[in-house]
């Protein structure tokens, strides 16, 4: 069914005219800005759940989750508090529009009267029609019973935000639109009620995207306020929607409200529980000081009845002292602690009786009265005492006088006497050197004399002890006992410094013989020592001699030395037996020997030591000797070998050489005579080879035993290979010079007369300066100074005997050629031997004249080569 009833004016403060507007405003919605759509949903959507949740629900989608009506009946359950009609639970169309009707008529029955809204439009999901019923419903139920100064609703929630906001010169609110967009608005709302929940002094007017999301996650986290706006809907409008506004900030009331109406609750109850706590406490500080109070009297009656005396005036003085402090710092707070227990009674029975409460009864036992009688008796065991400790304190002074004596001149005797028998019973002597021995002797002889003034001061302590004991202290037992401790220790004390005086002086008398010993050791030993050193140096000096006679000097030396070595082992036997003496005056009295002899480094195992080395030395260096000795004999020997060899060959090597020169000069026989003999001279040279072969293994052997030098002989292997060397090249050069003066011969047709003619000119050989130095451009073209027999031989053959040309050569082709400037291969081939005119053959170039044929040779070419590459 619809509900179009007009709205009972009585219900808001704004009359008819108000609602009347409200319903304009909703047809109006109809048309309007989608964007203030938006906001209503999102506002009223989150408002919706902000209760139903507490139902354990909630809406996605207000215009759908609305439509059966079952979560809209319980909205209205939740905000009011009652209980609606029964909901129909089934799925049809009927159901539905029951449920809202009912829902609608619950509306209505709170005075609400709504226009144009119908249950079926709602169940049709009309999205305007289901936001008109459900800001109607947050005015009815959240903003409708708002009152403030007179004013109520819309006006009375607006000048609530005004009143709150006032103190913040940067809002001004006076609408719920514009006013909120910068979000500073809702920040003071928080901060005025819940300061510590915003910094608001670093909020700026020109940033309110922060403003609004501040305030709406603080609302949210601290306040259980839900965001119902988005920050950029409101700042992205012109101006935001005032229905979703009011809404969210009508939230903020009811929560602020709320919570001031629980304070004034909580206080109210605060105050009447504080006055029976305040009076419970009263009661229970009575009693546990009374109870303190009269623990404390029956704790001290017992101390202050004690009169049985201390044995020592420490201890009567500390009860003396003990009870000032009583008197002084323990009983006055406790007279205090009475005062104000008196007082505190008196004060809670007053305040009982003023708050109509019962009066107070004391535990039993505890009543005011009952602690004046405890008290009563505190102060009846307090006479007396103070008088019975002065007169304790007296008697016990003298006694304290004398015992005190006794123990100050028996722990000034105990402090002297400590350490002192471990001091006389240590054994330092055994370890001490004769000048430690002596210090120790002064030292005891001081201890001596110490002792005896000491004397006094044992017979005072035993003479006190035997007045203590006569006029019967308590603690006689303990005193006797010290005093005995001490005159036994004393006459400990002289025993054994008697015998550490004896000890000492023995001990002194033991230690001078054997620095005498050790002095005398010293003297003899540093010599000895020296003189093995050197025997051991020298035995082991390395030597290098060359000759038998050095080798024979060391070994007499060596024997001179060995003849010294019983007369040294006498001297090492007299040593040893220093030490020895030493040794057996150390083992007969146990002389604890605490270091070595100071007079020297030198010690009995060293010298033993060297001893054996020298005689380990002899030995090797008689071997030593004896093998060099052999050395040098064998040098010697090889010497002589090499000697008498190269004495042979250096003298043969020379007389050879002159032998070739002679026959290079005279000339006996023909060329051919000249070179079979030469030839046989070759052969008895090279024959000769084995005795330079036999010299070089000597210089080997020579060279392996490091021989450097050999007066045998002034010839060195050097020299023999060197005479050598040139021996056999000079045979084999006179030998080639033969050989080419017979090709030369040949070749020129020089007979043997001219031979004999140009080698006689050849060893005088002198003309004018200028025709010299012409013949020497030609036998010595390469300025080297030494012009050969055979170079002399090519230049005489050209001075005096004629001479093939190319013109000559070239004729006798032209000739093979049957007169033609160029020859044939077959020609050549007929009329010269193979080799040659196969040469020819390889070496001519084709022929190119005018005249030419297939296979012609250049024999003209050919033939000025030849002579350009040979002529001199």
């Amino acid at each position: 069914m619809d509900h179009h009833i007009q709205q009972q004016p009585h219900h808001y403060d704004g009359g008819e005219n108000d609602y009347m507007q409200q319903e304009d405003d909703w047809d109006r919605d109809m048309l309007l800005d989608p964007a203030w759509e938006k906001q209503q949903r999102k506002t009223f959507t989150a408002w919706c759940n902000s209760h139903l949740r507490k139902a354990g629900t909630q809406i996605e989608n207000i215009e759908e989750d609305f439509r059966d009506g079952l979560k809209l009946m319980l909205l209205l359950e939740v905000i009011s508090g009652e209980r609606l009609a029964k909901p129909e639970r089934g799925k049809m169309r009927v159901h539905k529009i029951s449920n809202v009707n009912k829902a609608l008529d619950f509306i209505a029955s709170k005075g609400v009267k709504l226009v144009s809204i119908g249950a079926e439009e709602i169940v049709d999901g009309n999205a305007k029609m289901t936001l008109g019923m459900i800001w109607t419903i947050i005015l009815r139920f959240a903003i409708q019973d708002i009152s403030v100064e007179e004013t109520s609703a819309k006006e009375g929630l607006l000048l609530w935000c005004q009143r709150k906001t006032a103190p913040y010169k940067n809002v001004n609110i006076q609408n719920f639109h514009i006013s909120w967009k910068d979000g500073l608005g809702f920040c003071a709302l928080i901060h005025r009620h819940r300061p510590e929940l915003i910094d608001y002094g670093k909020l700026r007017k020109d940033d309110p995207m922060t403003n609004l999301n501040t305030a709406f996650d603080v609302a949210e986290k601290y306040l259980d306020i839900p965001k119902m706006l988005d920050a950029e809907d409101i700042v992205g409008t012109a101006r935001p929607d005032e229905k979703a506004i009011m809404t969210y900030v009508s939230s903020f009331y009811h929560a602020f409200s709320g919570a001031q109406k629980a304070e004034t609750a909580a206080n109210r109850i605060c105050k009447v529980l504080a006055v029976n706590q305040e009076n419970e406490q009263l009661m229970e500080d009575y009693e546990k000081l009374a109870s303190d109070l009269l623990e404390w009297i029956r704790r001290t009656i017992p101390w202050l009845e004690n009169r049985v005396p201390e044995n020592t005036m420490q201890a009567m003085q500390q009860k003396l002292e003990d009870f000032r402090d009583y008197r002084r710092l323990h009983k006055p707070p406790k007279v205090q602690e009475k005062c104000q227990l008196e007082i505190n009674f008196n004060t809670l029975q007053t305040k009982l009786r003023l708050s109509n409460r019962p009066a107070f009864m004391p535990s039993e036992g505890k009543m005011v009265s009952d602690i004046s009688n405890a008290w009563g008796s505190l102060e009846g065991a307090e006479k007396g005492y103070e008088e019975w400790l002065l007169n304790e304190i007296r008697r016990l002074e003298r006694l304290d006088h004398l015992a005190e004596k006794f123990r100050q001149k028996a722990a000034i005797h105990e402090a002297w006497t400590d350490g002192k028998e471990e001091m006389l019973q240590q054994k330092d002597y055994e370890t001490a050197s004769l000048s430690d021995i002596k210090a120790l002797l002064k030292k005891h002889e001081a201890f001596e004399s110490d002792l005896a003034a000491h004397q006094d001061r044992v017979e005072q302590i035993a003479a006190i002890a035997q007045e203590l004991n006569e006029l019967e202290y308590y603690d006689s037992p303990s005193v006797n006992a010290r005093c005995q401790q001490i005159c036994d220790q004393w006459d400990s004390l002289g025993v054994l410094t008697q015998k550490r005086s004896e000890a000492l002086q023995r001990t002194e008398k033991l230690l001078e013989t054997i620095d005498q010993l050790y002095l005398e050791f010293a003297k003899r030993a540093a010599p000895f020592n020296n003189w093995m050193e050197g025997a051991m140096e020298d035995l082991q000096d390395t030597f290098i001699v060359h000759t038998i006679e050095e080798i024979q000097g060391l070994s007499t030396a060596h024997e001179q030395f060995k003849a010294t070595l019983p007369e040294a082992d006498k001297e090492r036997q007299a040593i040893l037996g220093i030490h020895n003496e030493i040794a057996k005056i150390v083992q007969t009295y146990h002389v604890n020997m605490a270091g070595t002899n100071p007079y020297t480094t030198i010690n009995s195992q060293e010298i033993n030591a060297k001893w054996d080395k020298v005689r380990q030395l002899v030995p090797q260096r008689d071997q030593a000797l004896i093998e060099e000795h052999a050395r040098q004999q064998n040098n010697e020997r090889l010497r002589r070998q090499f000697a008498n060899q190269a004495n042979v060959i250096g003298p043969w090597i020379q007389t050879k050489m002159q032998e070739i020169g002679r026959i290079s000069i005279e000339m006996h026989g023909t060329l051919e005579d000249q070179l079979t003999h030469l030839r046989q001279y070759e052969k008895s040279i090279v024959n000769y080879k084995p005795k330079i072969d036999q010299l070089e293994g000597d210089h080997q052997l020579i060279q392996e035993a490091l021989i450097f030098d050999n007066k045998h002989t002034n010839y060195t292997m050097e020299h023999i290979r060197v005479g050598w060397e040139q021996l056999l090249t000079t045979i084999a050069r006179t030998i080639n010079e033969i050989e080419n003066q017979i090709l030369t011969r040949d070749a020129k047709g020089i007979s043997q007369d001219q031979m004999n003619e140009f080698r006689a000119s050849f060893n005088h050989f002198d003309r004018g300066e200028a025709e010299f130095s012409r013949i020497m451009s030609i036998v010595d073209p390469n300025r080297l100074g030494v012009v050969t027999f055979q170079a002399f031989i090519d230049f005489m053959s050209r001075e005096t005997a004629d001479t093939d040309t190319a013109d000559q050569v070239m004729a006798s082709f032209k000739v093979l050629a049957g007169d033609k400037n160029y020859i044939l291969v077959d020609e050549l081939r007929r009329e010269l031997p193979p080799d040659q005119a196969e040469y020819c053959i390889a070496r001519m170039t084709p022929y190119t004249g005018p005249d030419a044929v297939p296979g012609a040779l250049d024999y003209m070419s050919f033939s000025t080569a030849l002579y350009g590459e040979s002529d001199l």
